[in-house]
């Protein structure tokens, strides 16, 4: 007999194909905290760790990839587009100073391909295992009529713990401290849906070569975002850490409306510009859309990932300590307790009533 939910667009033998595949890359990710294994209908975790603190608080957060998944479509490769997912939701916990603990996944998608949800999921096991966190479970949801055959959408939620007394954040902000800037691998999973306007504007699909990105655009553009979880863990577990007195994550909003959300209200700081050069793939795009550099920065990060705000005796020690964990970082800014005056302030971001920052100055060459 015909199954009915079958004829209806519903493969469920594919499904169960899909958790057969990803079983080894999940479970890799498991520590003996894990209770239980794939397959449950709720992920369980031994919170002991947790009680044994003094005052812990818990943190979470949750975004998805966007349009960066149509690159992925476009190229057929979905190796990478997980390890984005990971670093959109996970680099957000770190923000506040939190240790992650797990992640839980979300895929939509018309038609269920049981190797290339795999090879999704494998790519987020694999950056959760290289950020310390547990992939719990996930859904794959199987949409026939609402999304196109290949179309689908990733999402994750995280959630992490830190000690009350250790947050970061605006509050331990001082005038005098040093902004650092953090290098970004590229694009991250921010602003595609302007790059793909651009490139169709200009006649390119991902698979056209571009002389200065030295292959397929889309080859650059898939560059999977960099994760800084573990290696800004260290920094705080380090004696240079309690130097840190907020971070940042260059997400959507770009580089003035992230830092502005993370200082105190009635302060400010000026970026400056000549401090960093944005790397060719910026160049290209922005040059293909006919825009300026500066008129792209509340939408791309322009090679900054992540901002950490620290104290200024101690910046030298920081910048040195992350560029020993592979993280290159640079002097961008000083936090100013002085009203800012004139044009091209950002003022807070999101609903946070926080400081004003503006970008000054060309970019390096």
């Amino acid at each position: 007999m015909t199954d009915p939910y079958a004829a209806a667009g519903v493969d469920t033998a594919a499904g169960d194909r899909a958790v057969e595949l990803m079983k080894r890359s999940v479970s890799a990710t498991h520590t003996t905290a894990v209770l239980g294994g794939v397959g449950g209908f709720a992920g369980l975790l031994d919170a002991s760790a947790i009680a044994g603190m003094r005052s812990p608080v818990l943190a979470t957060s949750t975004d998805g990839v966007g349009t960066k998944v149509e690159i992925a479509r476009a190229l057929d490769k979905h190796d990478t587009i997980g390890q984005d997912l990971v670093g959109m939701v996970v680099d957000d916990i770190v923000v506040v100073g939190a240790r992650p603990l797990f992640l839980t996944d979300y895929i939509a998608c018309g038609r269920v391909v049981p190797e290339r949800i795999a090879e999704l999921v494998a790519g987020i096991a694999g950056a959760c295992r290289r950020t310390g966190t547990a992939l719990l479970g996930g859904e794959t949801a199987e949409h026939p009529g609402l999304l196109a055959p290949d179309a689908y959408d990733l999402a994750g939620a995280a959630v992490g713990v830190v000690e009350r007394d250790a947050l970061l954040g605006p509050d331990r902000v001082r005038e005098g401290d040093v902004v650092l800037a953090l290098a970004s691998s590229g694009l991250h999973a921010n602003g595609f849906s302007l790059v793909r306007r651009i490139l169709a504007d200009a006649g390119l699909q991902a698979t056209d070569p571009v002389a200065d990105l030295g292959g397929p655009v889309g080859e650059t553009l898939l560059t999977p975002t960099r994760l800084y979880t573990a290696e800004l863990l260290d920094l705080l577990a380090s004696p240079e850490g309690s130097a840190v007195r907020a971070l940042s994550h260059v997400t959507g909003g770009g580089i003035a409306a992230n830092l502005a959300r993370v200082l105190p209200a009635g302060t400010a700081v000026e970026l400056e510009r000549p401090s960093w050069n944005p790397a060719p793939v910026f160049r290209v795009l922005a040059g293909l859309g006919g825009l300026a550099l500066a008129d792209v920065e509340g939408t791309w990060n322009l090679g900054i990932g992540m901002l950490a705000v620290v104290a200024p005796e101690a910046a030298r020690a920081v910048s040195a300590r992350l560029a020993g964990l592979g993280v290159p970082a640079w002097t961008a800014g000083v936090v100013s307790a002085e009203a800012p005056v004139g044009d091209g302030w950002t003022r807070g971001a999101k609903g946070v009533d926080g400081g004003a920052v503006r970008l000054t100055g060309r970019y390096a060459d």
